[in-house]
């Protein structure tokens, strides 16, 4: 995979792409990812099968020092290869973890401002719609004592009512 493509794939981790952009400019890791890679699959185990047969049948007619020799070294090297891409696993963990981490910071930070700001806009609203509750029939009561739609008096009483008579 080029690092042109590493750059463009979209709906992959970023913490992901990342790693891989880390791993892709070293020739070090991508040796050590192919040795892995190879040794963790069905093709190394026949590929040992068949060599090991071949070395005990048909090489040497007593193979076990040597073949013993050889699996240690195969071993102790292999198991360093296990732990490099332990290593990398965890090192890939922790920087999802962090990346993560802060993009939920950023996300709460985000969330609570918006929750503020609705806070604020409600709590004025609210007080408005107090203040318009008050003001409201007050003014009507000033211009308009006797037209307004709450008045039903007629006759005298409503006569009595009205300014200027």
């Amino acid at each position: 995979m080029t690092p042109l493509d590493l750059k463009h794939r979209s709906g992959t981790h970023p913490a992901v792409l990342a790693h891989e952009r880390q791993r892709a400019a070293s020739a070090q890791l991508r040796l050590a990812d192919a040795i892995t890679a190879l040794a963790g699959s069905m093709p190394f185990v026949y590929l040992h099968i068949v060599a090991f047969a071949v070395w005990m049948l048909v090489a040497e007619h007593r193979p076990w020092a040597t073949l013993t020799l050889v699996v240690s070294l195969e071993a102790i090297f292999l198991s360093t290869f296990v732990m490099i891409g332990q290593n990398r696993q965890a090192g890939f963990q922790q920087a999802k973890a962090d990346h993560d981490f802060r993009e939920q910071e950023l996300e709460l930070k985000l969330n609570t401002e918006i929750t503020r700001e609705i806070h604020a806009l409600t709590s004025e609203l609210m007080r408005r719609e107090l203040t318009q509750r008050q003001v409201l029939p007050t003014r009507l009561l000033r211009g308009r004592r006797t037209d307004g739609p709450w008045m039903t008096c007629t006759g005298p009483v409503r006569s009595a009512l009205r300014p200027g008579h």
